[in-house]
């Protein structure tokens, strides 16, 4: 596949890292020549130094020939009109990153769908749904619904006095009607599991369930639910004030942002929250707005090293829900590890939002996992493709990827090694990177 990128921001550069490592020719646009030096240094991909709304250098990229073209440039103006004009010189999907809400109301898409835009993306309206479904599941890693809820991905952080260490996956899926572990994180490296794989002290299982079993697994893991009611973000960023928004009546908000104009904007959109203008950094000044009396604690500044010290002072003072945005990839697996319970990456969300794309089989949705090297995908089984005509058992599945459920006519099911696809069906899978290559042949 042909893939133009306009903008070689974080989420663009990210884009073409993860893509490189694919069979796709790719094209980095961006204007900023030193920054494309460094790129192409480091990835096997075409860099052209222009603008995103020439026309002249678009073509130069070769877009005319471009089987997706995806727009995230800082500026949602030039993306608009840069997937107009792509779409206009021969371009066949496009995509553009904007930072306005609205137009993601179903008219508004159709209206930028009649422009030759086929798909929008806000990234930090992606952030901020994600974290207010950390603060929904409590006593959970990662959770991730499909389908509305028919199947729900979850990651559960085991500890020393954890009554499931020790025993191995089979033991602990006695019924594989309700549940099945797909994916072990151990060490920062991620293992696709077996039956006879053992559960460790230290490890993050990733589980798909059915949502009515979920209380089950969090009680065998010793895991206990609890209500966040009040809550403290630090940071008046986009992210941290979608939140807010998001979060709105049904929750006390506090919101910490140092600069003042910020914090005047904020205070006017979210205005279900308090916001206090002062610096999050200040210890005394968090004790004073009483951190200690929070179920919750969201640092979503644009210093990731900010965000995971102050979620660790939070920890210390006994705030029982902790979340940071770590935009630097190299500081996820550290956050993970030092006990942060939610890690938030806009780079890996709009990845797992655009990757779908790129798919020659028909999926629905991606999730990258931060805590994980590993991807998740529901592909739509399409009449007489691989799936259909063999049962699991029979397929000759890649050994790093595993099917841990699927959705057919509205419900969810567990997958096991007798079940046969049919035509509609969502089917949930979960892979390693070495193994997405080989997964389209089973689904298209």
């Amino acid at each position: 596949m042909k893939i133009v990128i306009a903008g070689a921001g974080e989420v663009g550069t990210h884009l073409a890292k993860m893509l490189s490592k694919e069979d796709h020719d790719i094209v980095l646009l961006d204007d900023n020549e030193e920054k494309l030096n460094n790129i192409s240094s480091m990835l096997d991909v075409l860099t052209v130094i222009g603008a995103a709304i020439s026309v002249s250098d678009l073509k130069e990229t070769g877009v005319q020939h471009a089987d997706l073209f995806i727009a995230v440039t800082p500026y949602e103006e030039r993306n608009i009109v840069a997937c107009q004009l792509a779409k206009h010189l021969g371009a066949g999907k496009t995509v553009a990153r904007i930072d306005n809400q609205e137009f993601l109301f179903p008219q508004n898409r159709e209206y930028f769908a009649s422009l030759g835009i086929d798909e929008l993306i806000y990234p930090e309206h992606l952030a901020a749904k994600e974290i207010v479904t950390y603060l929904k599941q409590t006593s959970t890693r990662l959770i991730h619904e499909f389908s509305g809820g028919k199947l729900i991905l979850f990651g559960v952080k085991i500890r020393s006095n954890n009554k499931i260490v020790g025993k191995t996956l089979r033991e602990l899926a006695q019924d594989k009607d309700e549940f099945r572990a797909v994916a072990i994180t151990r060490e920062s490296e991620t293992i696709i599991p077996h039956g006879d794989d053992k559960i460790l002290v230290g490890d993050i299982v990733f589980f798909v369930s059915n949502p009515t079993t979920v209380p089950s697994i969090l009680e065998k893991a010793g895991k206990k639910k609890f209500e966040v009611k009040n809550v403290m973000i630090l940071g008046g960023s986009r992210i941290g004030m979608k939140t807010a928004m998001r979060l709105g009546e049904h929750f006390n908000v506090k919101l910490i942002e140092q600069d003042k104009a910020r914090s005047l904007k904020v205070a006017e959109k979210a205005n279900k929250a308090l916001v206090i203008h002062g610096d999050g950094r200040d210890m005394d000044l968090l004790k004073t707005e009483g951190i200690d009396q929070m179920d919750a604690f969201i640092a979503v500044t644009g210093n990731s090293e900010t965000n995971i010290l102050s979620c660790q002072l939070a920890k210390k003072v006994g705030v029982k829900r902790t979340i940071a945005e770590v935009e630097n990839i190299d500081y996820i697996d550290f956050a993970e590890r030092i006990g942060i319970g939610g890690v938030i990456n806009k780079k890996l969300l709009a990845a797992s939002y655009i990757y779908r794309f790129t798919l020659n089989a028909e999926v629905s949705h991606v999730k990258c996992l931060t805590a994980s090297d590993a991807e998740v995908l529901e592909f739509i089984v399409k009449k007489d493709s691989l799936v259909t005509r063999k049962a699991i058992h029979e397929l000759s599945f890649p050994e790093n990827a595993t099917i841990g459920g699927y959705i057919r006519q509205d419900q969810g099911y567990i997958a096991n090694g007798d079940t046969k696809f049919v035509e509609g069906d969502k089917v949930v899978v979960f892979t390693l990177p070495s193994a997405l290559k080989k997964l389209s042949k089973f689904f298209k």
